[in-house]
């Protein structure tokens, strides 16, 4: 006999059963993605072929700006995971079925190396691997009632915690067998961690709650007055956070680039230059305990720490890292490439503001979205991460030259970034005032229901 799902929080105080599932998922499925990602501009410069099997790679500029394309993609495709999960299919059964399209454009990729697998493998990852982000973080979040919601914000940080330790793994490992073992096993790997994650996931299916999709009345609530109102003061936020991310994720193209032409020896060991993306993850594992246990006790000491305030100063330290990206790539033009030591400082001023500035937005967002439109309110927040990498995919394009070379050349680049997220930050100081939070939670299942 077929056990029904559950479908609403059972009270307690503890750690939800199925959390350790979605965690694990999250886990292989990180090493995934960011594995795929570290290795793309690298791949696109330097392994692309074209359909007779010769060499065909792509300009720098022109794979920052396709790499920040396909970012921009995977991070719109939310908004089509979201309709499936509120209003159709429900977060578990559209994760499933959005995971497998995601393994098919991993195998893709492995399979063929021309310009046509790039664009079909990425086609399948940005539906696949888009369409499950807000599901799984809303998923997250429902497995919570009032009993115990305290411990909310401290499983969101194990799930970031799990995100980093997932893509600190997959950047070391995943650029090391694109160099000695080429790119169809490097794009492999990644493939089969994603189909593991998937059948972990499906295990767990008879230990998570699983809110039911609300068909029309998601609809009704999210064109409601109510229901725009919440939209609206949110998506003012992200306009914002948009921002942050447009820099953010030059780590992985501006920033790999750079390092190419550093001296990148620690201790006599030379590092690869897509390599250096690991310090990021290997920071937020670092960081995220400190900043809970010390620094924001501390800074709490001495102003509001509300979810606002944190991604205010956040942006702020953005802003920092990019002065200091900067200046190295001022020393760069001028012929003396400095130790890469440098840009482990600018990544751990870049860490510190996605702590404050990722993590506080993705809690926030869950309990600033009515309980039937949290995976909607999930997808807005990606959009936000899309319109960044969009903007910044945008400039590269246009700055970008027929012989190769950039109009926006140099330190300049950098500086034109950092002047935008000085802006930004000032800009969100003002907004920030003015927005009023409210809190929704799902509700538990009453004592002796009959849920199973």
């Amino acid at each position: 006999m077929k056990i029904p799902y559950l479908t609403a929080p059972v009270p307690s105080t503890e750690i939800p059963a199925g959390i350790p599932f979605i965690i694990g998922n999250e886990l292989a499925e990180r090493f995934s993605y960011y594995g795929m990602r570290a290795v793309l501009v690298v791949f696109m410069t330097q392994y692309l072929m074209d359909a007779d099997g010769r060499f065909a790679p792509m300009t720098s500029t022109e794979a920052q700006a396709y790499f920040h394309l396909f970012v921009s993609i995977t991070y719109f495709t939310p908004l089509l995971g979201a309709l499936l999960a509120d209003g159709l299919w429900g977060k578990y059964r559209t994760i499933m079925s959005l995971s497998i399209v995601y393994c098919l454009g991993l195998f893709c990729l492995a399979l063929d190396n021309t310009r046509t697998g790039l664009l079909v493998g990425q086609a399948l990852i940005a539906l696949g691997a888009g369409g499950i982000k807000p599901c799984v973080s809303a998923h997250v979040g429902d497995q919570f009632g009032s009993g115990n919601r305290h411990l909310l914000g401290k499983v969101f940080s194990w799930f970031y915690l799990t995100i980093n330790l997932g893509a600190f793994i997959a950047m070391l490992l995943v650029p090391w067998l694109l160099k000695t073992q080429g790119a169809p096993v490097a794009f492999l790997v990644p493939g089969l961690l994603m189909l593991s994650a998937t059948l972990l996931f499906w295990s767990g299916r008879y230990r998570f709650v699983h809110i039911p999709p609300t068909g029309m009345n998601f609809v009704r609530e999210a064109l409601s007055g109510e229901g725009l109102r919440i939209l609206g003061r949110l998506s003012g936020i992200y306009l914002f956070i948009a921002m942050f991310w447009a820099l953010f994720d030059q780590n992985s193209s501006s920033w790999v680039l750079q390092a190419q032409h550093m001296d990148r020896r620690i201790f006599g060991i030379e590092i690869l230059p897509s390599q250096i993306q690991a310090a990021n993850p290997l920071l937020i594992v670092l960081l995220i305990p400190l900043f809970h246990r010390y620094i924001y006790p501390e800074l709490g000491k001495h102003t509001s720490l509300g979810y606002l305030n944190k991604i205010t100063i956040g942006l702020f330290i953005t802003f920092l890292s990019f002065v200091l990206i900067a200046f190295i790539q001022l020393r760069i033009d001028a012929g003396f490439p400095p130790n890469i030591a440098w840009q482990l400082l600018a990544y751990l001023l870049l860490t510190s503001a996605e702590v404050m500035v990722s993590i506080t937005c993705l809690e926030f967002s869950y309990t600033q979205a009515p309980k039937s439109m949290k995976s909607l309110v999930m997808s807005l927040y990606m959009a936000a991460v899309a319109l960044g990498n969009l903007f910044t995919s945008a400039v590269n394009f246009f700055i970008g030259n027929p012989d190769g070379s950039s109009d926006l050349a140099g330190a300049g680049y950098f500086w034109f970034f950092a002047a935008l997220m000085l802006a930004t930050a000032v800009g969100f100081v003002w907004y920030s005032r003015h927005y009023q939070e409210q809190t929704y939670l799902q509700e538990e299942v009453k004592p002796g229901g009959n849920d199973f």
